[in-house]
């Protein structure tokens, strides 16, 4: 017998190799993993609880691979996202200089609660702001993921390249390399997960070409070579990247990434909005990951990435919601369909659909962070992490003839059922852990006055 059996959905969109879609279709979990899938001529188990999930969509949970979850506590501050990048984080980060292990906390759970409430189940975090005595705040994090019960991969960020030395950030939120380093293999060998199913795993993060060392980003790759871990960073996310790029390291920013040792499948960068046809070529070849964040793209004026040619590529493109002060709204159904829109708009109309961005948000995001097969995936051993849809009402109304383009093109809509290695973190489009949310959204208002105070 099953724990948990989803049974009589419209559609199961299974992401399996073949791409299934099961009508009347089931999904049942058991010690939190996919026991078995099928259509309504299938028999299916019985279970120890059943959800009726009729007239409903059911995917594979949502996967976010680029986040700054502390970003919640300075959301749409006016003037803010009037600027271009750099100018932006430099008006900031005298803000977030004020970040302790009690902000870091209640930013991580509000802003996974925000993705859990939008499908998700599995967020990355680019934790790369350490101020100095603000304490363990990738523990705070990691901590209030556990709280909630969402799947966590943060990574261990970092800046070790201050205004002083020609970079973006302060001098009081920097390190030194050494330091630096140090604190990733501990972080590393105190979280990180490599089991089957794991709730928990850590990626080494040097922030960003201009806030970070070279030495600084060689080393961390080799590091996460020793400790087989994953890596990330920000990678071309503008003109201005580009511009710094060429004017620091004399090459653009994909033969920086090459000549640090980055051009590996285990990295996986954040944006890649400025490749050109031979880098998207070198992307694919290396086999590397890019999370694909529209809408801070849009509000950033950043551009719009190439998503259609990398895919194209071989390069494994998932999404990302960014940081809740430049994309504000951390949904990643609404980043799906900005991708869908994005797509047809850059490379055509029928470049663009929702399977493409169903692809993006789940089998994507999986690559990214080298856990295909295992999550973005309904098939039996991967994980129990499904999100429920409601495909009914007014706004989808007329959507009869394919509940997945329905899904997308309708809408906003939200999950009705979240769950997560079995266990429901979302249910009947609510936070399962209510009076906890009430408590820490409390504290979170608290937090976020006295940063935005600076």
């Amino acid at each position: 017998m099953a724990d948990l059996l989803i049974r009589n959905a419209w559609c199961v969109a299974t992401m399996d190799g073949a791409r299934r879609e099961l009508d009347g279709g089931w999904v049942a979990i058991t010690n939190g993993l996919v026991e078995a899938v099928g259509s309504s001529t299938d028999p299916h188990p019985g279970a120890t609880e059943v959800v009726d999930a009729q007239g409903c969509l059911v995917t594979p949970g949502l996967i976010n691979t680029h986040h700054h979850l502390y970003q919640n506590l300075t959301r749409a501050l006016p003037l803010m996202t009037s600027q271009p990048l750099f100018g932006w984080l430099q008006s900031l980060y005298p803000l977030w200089r004020g970040l302790n292990e009690e902000a870091a906390y209640v930013s991580a759970w509000v802003g996974l609660a925000e993705l859990a409430l939008g499908g998700c189940t599995t967020s990355t975090d680019h934790l790369y702001l350490h101020p100095h005595n603000g304490g363990d705040l990738l523990g705070a994090e990691i901590e209030a993921a556990k709280s909630i019960g969402m799947r966590f991969h943060p990574t261990r960020g970092s800046m070790s390249l201050s205004q002083k030395d020609g970079g973006l950030p302060p001098d009081d939120v920097v390190s030194d390399d050494d330091s630096i380093l140090t604190a990733s293999e501990v972080a590393v060998h105190r979280h990180h997960d490599r089991s089957h199913g794991a709730m928990v795993r850590i990626a080494l993060a040097p922030c960003s070409p201009f806030s970070v060392t070279e030495s600084l980003m060689v080393r961390s790759a080799e590091l996460a070579a020793k400790l087989d871990v994953r890596l990330h960073t920000h990678f071309a996310e503008n003109s201005e990247d580009d511009d710094f790029s060429l004017a620091r390291f004399g090459c653009r920013p994909m033969e920086y990434l090459e000549r640090t040792g980055w051009c590996t499948e285990r990295t996986w960068v954040a944006h890649c909005v400025m490749p050109n046809d031979d880098e998207v070529r070198r992307l694919g070849a290396a086999r590397m990951g890019v999370a694909h964040c529209p809408s801070s793209n849009l509000i950033l004026a950043s551009g719009i990435a190439p998503v259609v040619p990398m895919r194209a590529a071989g390069v494994n493109v998932g999404l990302g919601v960014d940081g809740s002060s430049s994309a504000d709204s951390a949904s990643l159904w609404l980043e799906a369909r900005q991708a869908m829109l994005l797509a047809k708009l850059r490379d055509g109309a029928g470049a663009g659909t929702a399977r493409m961005a169903l692809e993006v948000a789940t089998l994507g995001g999986a690559g990214c962070l080298g856990r295909e097969g295992e999550i973005g995936v309904l098939t039996p051993g991967a994980v129990g992490d499904v999100a429920v849809w409601r495909l009914d009402g007014p706004i989808f109304a007329g959507a009869i003839a394919d509940p997945i383009e329905g899904w997308l093109r309708c809408g906003p809509t939200s999950a009705w059922h979240t769950i997560v290695h079995g266990r429901f973190v979302v249910r009947d489009g609510r936070i399962v852990d209510e009076r906890n949310l009430a408590d820490v959204m409390a504290r979170h208002r608290i937090e976020a006055t006295r940063i935005q105070a600076g």
